[in-house]
């Protein structure tokens, strides 16, 4: 039986988590949620379900030190760093590469890097039949989190037919996937139901993946090609990437290839899931005062309420007479926002950095 992989994506500059995340140590190498950062998290997460030498990281070529800082039991080789990000789908088919290079044929799951999920043993009993369904056939697998909430900020799937089971746990064909919807949407999809939370967690083989962008993302794969005929050439990765990675098509997985492909399916989720993707997430994981104030780090909060704060070793957070404020201080910077502003603060973030890139 062939090795079971698995690649996490860990680029990304975590905009929405400034001013503690930066593009040198941002969002997936912070303790966002727990005491360690969260790529770490997510390894250790693994363990029971593919050993560590049998695990990938791509990342920024920027930040490919701070990942093997945080995370010494990884194989230094099998660190890759972008020398420039062109969105998830060309992460996939350079995982698809490396993989295929590796062990030709062998399964692999394409996880992102910054989830908190609790119940490591549900996650990887899922997992487990996820790499089931894409070993026994040319599946492209993907994993519904059942939602507990209308979501606007994220998307989601329509389960449709079930096509076989894997032990116990049933694989149903992806209907289609839709794109984050408006308030009135979500709640639709949950009372009419058979709609999930796409997690952007997937499994499949490599020539599965490597075929459905060739398919559908021609461009893209015929710059993958010459990616792979340079690494041969060469014997080396880097110069490879170097040479041949920012010319890449800059596009999601989702838009290149899931949304258009046959073979589409889904394993439904049975474990806890937050993807903490903007700042009051975080209030779903620490407690709250009597007021609502939600305190990381040290705090304090007079006529104060539904607040969170947000502060590093040695600093203190006074809060007097506010409301329903993000407050987070971190290094050279300080954000203060409403947090119904939360989604903005990427656009702020940028901002900063264009008026003064040692933000950055």
């Amino acid at each position: 039986m062939k090795k079971r992989y698995v690649v996490i994506m860990a680029g990304g500059r975590g905009e929405r988590f400034w001013p503690q995340s930066r593009l040198k140590k941002p969002k997936h190498l912070l303790p966002i949620v727990g005491e360690s950062p969260m790529l770490a998290q997510t390894v250790d997460r693994l363990s029971g379900l593919v050993p560590p030498e049998q695990v990938f990281v791509i990342t920024n070529a920027e930040q490919r030190d701070a990942v093997l800082e945080s995370c010494p039991g990884l194989l230094p080789e099998r660190v890759i760093g972008e020398p420039q990000g062109r969105d998830t789908a060309a992460a996939v088919g350079l995982a698809a590469l490396l993989v295929d290079k590796t062990e030709p044929g062998a399964g692999f799951a394409l996880l992102p890097a910054d989830h908190v999920i609790a119940d490591g043993d549900g996650f990887r009993k899922v997992l487990e039949g996820a790499f089931d369904a894409a070993e026994k056939n040319d599946f492209l697998v993907t994993i519904g989190i059942g939602p507990d909430f209308p979501s606007t900020g994220y998307g989601y799937l329509k389960k449709g037919q079930a096509v076989e089971s894997t032990g116990v746990r049933p694989v149903h064909r992806v209907e289609k996937f839709v794109e984050k919807p408006n308030l009135e949407k979500a709640e639709e999809y949950l009372q009419e139901g058979g709609y999930f939370w796409n997690a952007g967690m997937f499994v499949w083989r490599p020539q599965v993946i490597l075929s459905a962008i060739r398919e559908h993302a021609p461009e893209l794969s015929a710059g993958l090609d010459e990616l792979s005929a340079s690494w041969m050439d060469t014997g080396s990765v880097d110069q490879a990437m170097d040479a041949i990675y920012p010319k890449l098509k800059k596009i999601s997985i989702d838009f290149a290839v899931m949304e258009k492909a046959a073979g589409v399916v889904m394993l439904e989720s049975d474990f806890d899931w937050d993807d903490v993707g903007e700042w009051p997430a975080i209030a779903r994981h620490y407690p709250a005062d009597e007021q609502g104030n939600v305190f990381k780090g040290n705090g304090v909060a007079l006529d104060a309420s539904g607040n969170l704060s947000y502060a590093e070793q040695g600093h203190t957070i006074s809060l007097l007479g506010v409301k329903d404020l993000i407050v987070v201080q971190s290094g050279d910077a300080t954000l203060v926002c409403h947090k119904d502003c939360a989604q903005e603060v990427k656009a702020m973030a940028q901002e900063a950095c264009r008026q003064n890139p040692d933000l950055a």
